[in-house]
C-alpha cells in the first residue's frame, strides 16, 4: 500500500503540471485557507531532494501563487467589509493591524486562521495597496521559502525514503507554528494581565 502511494506521489511529483498545481493552491489558499497549500510545498521540496522537482521553480511558483491568493483575498475584503466587521478574526487583525502595521502581514503568514484574516481586513479597512503589495511580497516570498526548504533539507535526510522526509518536513513546520501560536497566546495573556492590574489605578484617578 505504501508503495502504491509512494508511487502515485513521484508521478505528480514528476507531472509537467505539478508547478502550474502549486501556482493554483497556493492562490486558492490565500482566500480559501483549507486548502494544503503549505503541505503540497513542502512535498515538493522533499522530492527536490531526489532531483524530481526543481526547488527554485517550486518556490517561485509558490510564491507567485501566493502573492496572487493574498491580493485577491484583499479585494474581496474591499468588497465585503461591512459583513466582517463583526468577526472575531477581523478584530483581531484589525487590532494587530493598528499596532504593528503592514509588518503584521508577514507575521499572519505563518499564523492558521491569521493570514486570510489579515488581508481581508487590510482590504476592508483600505490599507494602501502599495504598502499591501510590499509587504505582502516578503511574506508570500518568505513563506515559500520556508516552506520549500523544510521540505527539501527533509528530503536531503531521508534521501532514499521520501515519505520519511515528508514527515519530517511535516513535523518541523508543525513544530515552528505551535511555537509561534504558544508564543501569541503567553504574549496576548501577558497583554491582558498588565491591562487588568492597570485598570484600578486608571479608575481612581
Amino acid at each position: 500500500m505504501s508503495h502504491a502511494i509512494l508511487d502515485l506521489v513521484e508521478q505528480v511529483m514528476s507531472s509537467p503540471w505539478l508547478y502550474l498545481a502549486l501556482f493554483a493552491l497556493a492562490m486558492l489558499d490565500g482566500f480559501f485557507p483549507i486548502v494544503p497549500a503549505e503541505t503540497a510545498v513542502i512535498t515538493a521540496g522533499v522530492f527536490a531532494a531526489t532531483g524530481d522537482t526543481n526547488l527554485a521553480l517550486v518556490m517561485a511558483v509558490s510564491a507567485l501563487g501566493a502573492f496572487a491568493g493574498d491580493h485577491i483575498s484583499y479585494l474581496i475584503g474591499n468588497k465585503s467589509a461591512g459583513r466582517l466587521r463583526d468577526k472575531k478574526a477581523f478584530v483581531w487583525a484589525r487590532n494587530a493591524l493598528a499596532e504593528r502595521g503592514g509588518l503584521v502581514l508577514v507575521v499572519a503568514r505563518y499564523i492558521p486562521g491569521g493570514r486570510t484574516a489579515t488581508t481581508l481586513t487590510m482590504g476592508a479597512v483600505r490599507h494602501p495597496l502599495r504598502s499591501f503589495t510590499f509587504f505582502d511580497a516578503i511574506a508570500a516570498g518568505s513563506w515559500a521559502v520556508y516552506s520549500g526548504l523544510i521540505g527539501f533539507f527533509g528530503g536531503m535526510a531521508f534521501e532514499n525514503d521520501p515519505i520519511k522526509g515528508l514527515l519530517l518536513g511535516l513535523g518541523i513546520a508543525l513544530s515552528i507554528t505551535a511555537v509561534v501560536e504558544i508564543v501569541r497566546w503567553v504574549r496576548k495573556r501577558r497583554a491582558t494581565k498588565a491591562s487588568s492590574e492597570r485598570l484600578p489605578a486608571d479608575t481612581s484617578v
